[in-house]
């Protein structure tokens, strides 16, 4: 049976090293949003729509239709365009359905009240491990990926996965694990379910932070993640776990943590503005 290959084209947002995609299928010009990003400036409190008008020039410019819009977990380094890209394009908002795990841990940290419903209702479809679903006329699957967060998912789509935090560019590494409801463990299991996709497999990754001062990648394959990724070399879970403990206490809390996880848990959608017309960001004081 011939496997489908998708046209993959990613978009790199620098402040955030972000990756964004758009999946294509080339039988049909339909394709998916993957991971997008709102720009936002945390200095002035001021959200820009730059990195997704740049995916909307390029889908107008393919004359591409859009068939869906994917997260593959709730982001907290950058806020998700996933609702402006449905303004435009009216296609269905999906992430894994453990997000809903990810809403009840978060909305206790914001003290969210009543009005946020902690039910994954912010999103059209809510996939579970092992669905499918069509991009064009191409299958895509979905893995349960947890580690790095409750609810991370990776999207198989013909040869191509989309892994985002769970996996770097084989120079980098892994994700970190140290997150409200991440587990370091848990993020070994899920490494090994992807690796064992074929070795030909294109993994594209969700950031890349250029080590060396070398120009942003962020395509590999299984067989180049086992041979060079550093996390990866000689690593049993116990081993892992240690090196990712370790690793984890040394890294600062991404700038836009505590900003972007009351939007992404939303699914992308902006506080409802106040009585004066602003809309205003929860931040919790000492809570880390």
């Amino acid at each position: 049976m011939d496997i489908d290959q998708p046209e993959v084209v990613g978009f790199f947002d620098r402040k955030t090293f972000s990756v964004q995609y758009v999946c294509i299928d080339p039988a049909t010009d339909r394709c998916a949003i993957i991971d997008p990003v709102l720009d936002y400036d945390e200095n002035a409190a001021h959200t820009r729509t730059d990195s997704a008008d740049a995916i909307i020039a390029f889908i107008s410019r393919r004359g591409l239709t859009v068939d869906w819009i994917l997260d593959t977990h709730p982001h907290a380094d950058h806020l998700s365009a996933a609702i402006y890209l449905q303004q435009r394009f009216d296609a269905p908002r999906a992430i894994g359905r453990q997000v809903v795990e990810v809403q009840k841990l978060w909305k206790d940290i914001y003290n969210f009240g009543d009005d946020f419903h902690a039910d994954g209702r912010q999103w059209d479809r809510l996939f579970d491990d092992g669905d499918r679903f069509e991009i064009g006329r191409m299958q895509a699957g979905v893995m349960f990926s947890p580690g790095h967060t409750l609810a991370s998912i990776t999207y198989v789509v013909g040869d191509a996965a989309f892994v985002h935090d769970t996996l770097f560019m084989p120079d980098f590494g892994t994700a970190r694990a140290d997150f409200p409801g991440g587990d370091a463990a848990t993020l070994y299991r899920s490494i090994q379910q992807i690796l064992a996709l074929p070795d030909d497999t294109r993994l594209f990754t969700g950031h890349d932070y250029m080590p060396g001062g070398r120009e942003p990648r962020w395509q590999s394959t299984v067989a180049e993640q086992r041979a060079n990724n550093p996390h990866l070399q000689n690593m049993n879970e116990r081993a892992y776990v240690e090196l990712r403990k370790r690793r984890d206490a040394e890294l600062p809390l991404p700038a836009l943590m505590l900003a972007a996880l009351q939007i992404n848990i939303r699914g992308g959608r902006l506080p409802t503005p106040e009585a004066n017309g602003t809309a205003y960001l929860k931040i919790p004081l000492n809570a880390f």
